[in-house]
């Protein structure tokens, strides 16, 4: 059993401010200490409470970064996600949510308006690299991620970014360096991880010649798996050379906007 003076309590983060960007992704800015701010992110273990809970039972976090949890019902569902944007100057964390599907996160971020609290647990890396060429392909989950990369991107970075939404009006200004190509496919009604548009994107492309090639992937697990084959098949890229994981998987919740 962890002993008490061995964990710490939680970062809280108060929203303060609610805005639709798009018919399905809603982005809520947060508020906290600066510490709170600089640990969370870019990839984010969030607390989501239940929705109109107004004294969640948030965990403790141990020395060594596990989650320790009340005991009994608690009503906190733990998620990553990825910091659109985080300031720890102004204490700020913005996060992009998509609003389809039912999960805990959804509902929360459904619901929220300012002043509602939300727990973090710590942060992490994206798992991204620098690199001369980039691949970039994920659905509307992973297009923090992305344009958090493009954005961070060296000047003469070349490429192309991958992005499936659901349509038109879901796309978003994504600001790339200039040899950075933008492309969005649209499923035009197929639900969401039910086609193979992303994964039929990436095999339609020729691997750029070069070592310093890197690709970065997340999207649903299963389009996610045909795209790391043909990355590591067609492509010839070794382990260092690509990151490609699952943000969530068709039949369960969404989790991840990034």
């Amino acid at each position: 059993m962890t002993a008490p003076d061995a964990t710490r309590p939680v970062d809280v983060l108060t929203v303060v401010s609610v805005t639709d960007v798009t018919p399905s992704v809603r982005r809520v800015l947060l508020s906290g200490t600066p510490a709170a701010a600089r640990a969370a992110g870019p990839t984010i273990s969030l607390l989501v409470p239940r929705v109109g809970d107004p004294a969640p039972q948030w965990p403790a976090v141990a020395r060594d970064g596990r989650i320790v949890w009340p005991t009994g019902s608690h009503g906190v569902s733990l998620r990553s996600y990825t910091a659109r944007r985080q300031d720890p100057d102004r204490g700020e964390v913005e996060i992009d949510f998509v609003l389809h599907g039912d999960g805990p996160a959804a509902a929360w971020a459904g619901a929220a308006g300012p002043g509602t609290t939300v727990g973090v647990a710590g942060g992490g890396p994206l798992g991204e690299r620098p690199a001369r060429w980039l691949l970039l392909a994920g659905d509307e989950t992973a297009l923090p991620a992305i344009s958090r990369i493009l954005a961070e991107a060296a000047p003469s970075t070349a490429g192309v970014a991958l992005v499936e939404v659901a349509g038109a009006a879901e796309r978003q200004p994504v600001p790339a360096p200039a040899g950075v190509e933008v492309r969005w496919l649209h499923r035009d009604g197929t639900p969401p991880g039910e086609g193979t548009l992303l994964a039929d994107a990436v095999a339609a492309l020729d691997r750029p010649p070069g070592d310093d090639v890197f690709a970065w992937v997340a999207a649903e697990s299963g389009a996610v798996r045909a795209i790391r084959a043909d990355l590591r098949g067609r492509w010839g890229l070794g382990r260092a050379q690509h990151h490609a994981i699952g943000y969530w998987r068709r039949g369960r919740a969404m989790s991840p906007a990034g």
